[in-house]
């Protein structure tokens, strides 16, 4: 593997068709467990997602007490940092102006537009953002430095989503 040093999670034989055909998720019960125990993983944090024999499939971040343990951030394994977002947004949004004549759309829509867990909505030179993952709440920062400099707008606000337990109830809550 080439790129940044992360955890490897390591998918079972056959579970890498669905990531190879487009889609970004990774369901708890596609993960060996015996090579990459899903609890060591920090909630959030940047992963390789390998197949069974060890071969990359693309950089992505962690939530492994959910079912939705992963999602893949970049297949050549770029990290999930500011100068991608930056590209990201930037791309989405050389779209969205060609397609809209007013200020006034969904900037960001998350997976469609490479971004999981991250909504963007624009309102002419007000943003809000909403992140809706882990993943994307640990780089909150990275996502407002690429706001404020690609769509050129004041992020209103970074709303965080509170995650249910697996008791159902919301985190931090008695």
């Amino acid at each position: 593997m080439s790129g940044p040093e992360y955890p490897a999670l390591y998918l079972k034989r056959g579970e890498d068709k669905r990531l190879r055909a487009g889609h970004l998720w990774v369901f708890s019960n596609e993960v060996d467990t015996a090579k990459s125990p899903l609890p060591e993983f920090p909630v959030g944090g940047p992963v390789w997602i390998l197949d069974a024999s060890g071969k990359p499939l693309g950089t992505g971040y962690a939530n492994p007490s959910t079912l939705i343990c992963a999602r893949l951030v970049d297949r050549g394994g770029k990290p999930l940092d500011r100068s991608l977002i930056t590209h990201r947004l930037n791309v989405a949004l050389s779209l969205r102006e060609r397609l809209r004549h007013e200020p006034f759309y969904r900037l960001v829509f998350g997976e469609a537009d490479g971004l999981p867990g991250l909504v963007i909505d624009r309102f002419d030179d007000i943003v809000v953002a909403q992140l809706n993952t882990a993943g994307m709440q640990a780089v909150k920062d990275e996502v407002q430095a690429a706001i404020e400099k690609g769509a050129q707008a004041f992020c209103l606000s970074l709303e965080e989503r509170q995650f249910r337990t697996h008791a159902g109830r919301l985190a931090g809550a008695g």
